[in-house]
């Protein structure tokens, strides 16, 4: 039996929260083979210590229930971007984290310790890890965004690393940045996601453009919904926003800017259920990220699988991890970021050639099913953990 000790900033609230949903299903597929896993995850809003899906989750509180609002929705870089107040919750962060990890630590006998965003989840990992147990951690990209914008959390980037005994990366980008900072190359494990048997995509509804993503910078939303104003000749296209955020107001006044209030809605956060069935209604998707001014980007880019296992061809910029899921051309279309000609163009290419669009589509879903499936995913964890597959 392996115990196994899950630190991260952004685990779910209460079940079906969407926080981190491909964490929660790779724990899922690990306690099938008979991993024990307890997480410990920062309170949110006074949240206390809880369970889900039979897993206990210890939040340390940080903050009156009021100020405990660092982590989760925007997450904590962009809220700090936002609001800089939300650095002089740091330290009690920190403190706190430090102390309920060395209590865990010493409480249960963790074979591994994972940490995930480990700037700077690091110092708790560090903190719960007994002499000769395992360390390892995942780094998504915005942890090494923060080491950027701050060159003195460097030092303690590369202490770390070098003090974990294995580390992995969600996107050969996210890996490439590591290892410019610290010199230090990690394994490649993206997201995992379960791919449905499908003959054929689901029908669509024609002109349906879908995005699905915080509204925030640097998902590029903004971009997209000046390219709809670019095709005006196309009477039926749609574009459908899902997602919340805090750019809402400046995309609703572009919107209205641009007279599109009849051919954009902005649905919001949906239900999982919702969610679903706008990729199976839409006739393409499109994630139209862009590096944002602080440098953060897409690190991967979940939703373009989420589309794919419809069997729904995709376009996406040529930003961060996106090459990881798009191969251009053949799994879907890569265009510029920042350039709404370009994301028209292609929209009109995928919308009007019924060949192009199911070529792409079959390429796409081909590709989530073959490297992002749940099996080739566990078993590099194991591989990170220092262990065989479990059989």
């Amino acid at each position: 039996m392996t115990r196994l000790l899950i630190v991260t900033t952004n685990f779910p609230r209460w079940e079906g929260d969407p926080h981190s949903p491909w964490l929660v299903e790779l724990l899922r597929f690990l306690r099938q083979q008979g991993v024990v896993v307890d997480i410990l995850a920062p309170a949110y809003a006074g949240l206390g210590n809880h369970v889900i899906e039979g897993m206990p989750v210890h939040r340390f509180r940080y903050a009156p229930a009021a100020w405990e609002t660092m982590t989760h929705e925007e997450g904590a870089p962009n809220k700090i971007r936002k609001n800089p107040l939300y650095l002089f919750l740091l330290i009690p962060y920190l403190l706190a984290g430090l102390l309920a990890a060395w209590r865990l630590g010493r409480k249960d006998d963790y074979d591994i310790v994972h940490v995930h965003w480990p700037m700077p989840q690091g110092l708790l990992g560090l903190a719960a890890r007994r002499r000769g147990r395992r360390l390892v951690a995942t780094f998504y990209g915005a942890d090494l965004v923060l080491t950027r914008r701050f060159p003195f959390l460097q030092g303690f980037l590369t202490r770390f690393v070098r003090q974990c005994d294995d580390v992995a990366a969600i996107s050969n980008y996210t890996a490439s940045e590591l290892e410019r900072l610290t010199g230090l190359q990690a394994h490649v494990i993206p997201y995992g996601i379960s791919v449905p048997i499908l003959d054929q995509a689901p029908p669509a509804e024609p002109g349906l453009i879908l995005t699905v993503g915080r509204l925030i910078a640097r998902k590029g939303q903004a971009y997209l919904i000046e390219a709809l104003s670019l095709l005006r000749d196309r009477s039926d296209a749609h574009l459908v926003i899902v997602g919340e955020g805090h750019e809402r107001p400046a995309l609703e006044a572009l919107i209205s800017r641009l007279d599109l209030a009849g051919r954009v809605t902005l649905t919001g956060r949906v239900p999982d259920e919702a969610l679903q069935e706008w990729y199976r209604r839409c006739q393409v998707f499109v994630l139209p990220s862009i590096v944002d001014e602080t440098g953060d980007t897409e690190m991967l880019g979940m939703v373009l699988l989420e589309a794919m296992r419809y069997r729904k061809p995709v376009i996406a910029t040529a930003v961060g991890g996106i090459a990881d899921i798009v191969t251009d051309g053949e799994s879907g279309l890569l265009v510029a970021q920042r350039d709404p000609a370009a994301l028209a163009a292609a929209i009109a290419a995928v919308c009007s050639d019924p060949a192009l669009a199911e070529r792409l589509s079959d390429a796409g879903y081909a590709a989530a099913r073959n490297q992002f499936s749940w099996d080739h995913v566990v078993a590099e964890t194991w591989s990170l953990y220092g262990r065989p597959a479990a059989p």
